[in-house]
């Protein structure tokens, strides 16, 4: 056990200690926050500023299409034929031609501008239009709007489970769930490259033939494994701490623009109520057991698969083809497992979703995407048992079998093995 303690220093520290570890540490969360400034920076500073002129030869909309957004319109008696050729002339960005209608019909209102009118933009003044239409139409019918937007429902089903009753939020399960899952997946991929490549390093470079000669390569195997977990891990906390302290930077960026002080009287109320709804959905969620099944799937799922990289690692030499053949059949049960975790979000209890939360090799991301919805409930206590009791022996075998692939592979050079010779290490008894 001391060696293994040896070695996975030696992996920790030699990592940690890199430059590169450094630089990606540091431009991760930088990148995550730049995500998140630079849309809103380029939605902000980047407005189109249109100014539209309407000629309504219906004379049904005036003053009756609001502004919005950086869109503002101007009605105008000029004839359309003249104002058609001179609207850029005069500021405008575009014109929006309103022809006679008779109401019976859907109208078909044309825009003229120098460029597309944008999607959203398009959108917005489509669904401003219709509800111009409608109230038109209500008020000829003779229907009262008031009586109309009385007889309008909004149903809002709160959702309460267990024998305690606890209420629950769909849409949170579907973002712990969809956000565990996405995670558990990127550690699964990237750090058991970082395995497989760490072992192919070493026996290029004709370091492993230097330390099996203290250690066993099962002992060299399990402390790389751990060393290079513990990388990882470590990199990962920073980075949770870090893009944590940077997101309460992000309302810097915005301080003193036109849209903070021009609308923070009206925005403090919403966003305090909007804060205390999050509060309250968050509180439904059951924090203690999403968190112990995290860690448990984050360790499990990425010492079984590390092991197995390991393995591959062992068995390739300089030629990157080789890696990339034999990782295929390791990567395809993560992708698949991502497949399914789309259908678990959204559908927790189908056939699909159950057997893919228990078998070892889409374990760790499936069932971290049904969790969140209940447990028990949603997902059976036995479903949750047999789920970790299958992952930890099939970590037990992967390394297991790995250890005997690794204990000829590390040292083998200049020969590319077959599967066929790597399945016989595994019963080899020397």
């Amino acid at each position: 056990m001391n060696k293994i303690f040896i070695i996975i220093k030696r992996e920790y520290l030699s990592r940690v200690r890199k430059k590169s570890f450094l630089v990606v540490t540091l431009l991760m969360p930088l990148l995550f926050l730049a995500l998140m400034i630079v849309p809103a920076l380029l939605a902000k500073n980047s407005s189109s500023n249109e100014k539209i002129v309407v000629v309504d030869e219906s004379k049904l909309f005036a003053n009756r299409i609001p502004d919005f957004d950086e869109v503002r319109f101007t009605f105008s008696d000029q004839p359309f034929d003249s104002l058609r050729n001179t609207y850029l002339d005069k500021g405008y960005t575009g014109l929006l031609h309103i022809p006679q209608m008779d109401l019976v019909r859907d109208p078909n209102i044309v825009y003229y501008g120098k460029g597309q009118m944008s999607i959203m933009t398009q959108s917005k003044l489509e669904g401003k239009l219709d509800a111009v239409i409608e109230d038109i139409r209500m008020e000829r019918a003779g229907i009262d709007k008031s009586k109309v937007e009385g007889i309008r429902s909004n149903v809002n089903i709160i959702s309460k489970t267990g024998k305690d009753e606890k209420e629950g939020s769909a849409g949170l399960a579907l973002a712990i769930g969809y956000g565990s899952g996405f995670i558990i997946y990127i550690v699964l991929l990237v750090f058991g490259m970082m395995v497989m490549r760490g072992v192919m390093e070493e026996k290029t470079n004709r370091i492993a033939e230097v330390i099996v000669s203290s250690v066993k390569p099962f002992q060299l195997m399990m402390g790389k494994i751990l060393g290079i977990g513990a990388v990882g891990l470590t990199q990962f906390l920073i980075w949770i701490f870090l893009i944590w302290g940077l997101s309460f930077s992000l309302p810097l960026f915005f301080a003193g623009s036109d849209l903070t002080t021009a609308q923070s009287a009206g925005n403090n109320t919403a966003m305090m109520m909007a804060v205390k709804q999050i509060s309250v959905i968050a509180q439904s969620a059951d924090w203690g057991m999403i968190t112990f099944c995290f860690v448990f799937y984050f360790l499990g799922g990425y010492l079984f698969y590390s092991s197995l990289f390991a393995a591959v690692g062992s068995l390739v030499n300089e030629d990157p083809n080789d890696a990339q053949s034999y990782t295929f059949p390791i990567t395809l049960p993560i992708i698949i497992a991502i497949m399914i975790m789309f259908q678990a979000v959204t559908n927790p209890t189908s056939q699909v979703a159950v057997w893919g939360s228990i078998i070892p090799f889409t374990a760790p991301v499936v069932m971290m995407a049904r969790i969140p919805y209940g447990v028990p409930g949603t997902v059976a206590y036995w479903e949750l048992i047999l789920s970790m009791s299958l992952l930890i022996i099939g970590f037990i075998t992967t390394t297991w079998i790995a250890g005997r692939i690794y204990r000829t592979g590390i040292l083998l050079n200049g020969k590319k093995p077959t599967l066929k010779e790597a399945v016989k290490w595994i019963f080899k008894n020397n």
